[in-house]
């Protein structure tokens, strides 16, 4: 179980991603825009630069939905490789099942 600190963190990332996705795309679209001008691209860089840094949204990290973990996540699932392969035994994952030949 990963620290309830670091899951809040990620939470808190998700509102701040969602809150500023707006303006971040409007910001990006501008600045790499090459029918601008340079002044127009400049100021779009600053505004960029003057929005939080956790309202990127590459700096978002997928985790586990149960246990927290950050790396060896399923996307599909939304959950971490231990816990995909727990619930596919027990047959709690639809339409997945323990492979046999």
């Amino acid at each position: 179980m990963a620290k309830v600190a670091l899951i809040e963190r990620e939470l808190k990332r998700d509102r701040l991603v969602e809150k500023y996705a707006k303006k971040y795309a409007e910001l990006k679209a501008i600045s790499t825009d090459a029918k601008r001008s340079d002044d127009e691209r400049a100021q779009a860089r600053l505004g960029l630069q003057k929005i939080p840094r956790n309202a990127n949204p590459t700096r978002q990290r997928n985790r586990c939905a149960l246990t927290g973990r950050p790396r060896g996540t399923y996307r599909q699932f939304g959950l971490g490789r231990s816990k995909v392969r727990e619930m596919a035994f027990e047959g709690t994952i639809p339409g997945v099942t323990k492979a046999s030949w």
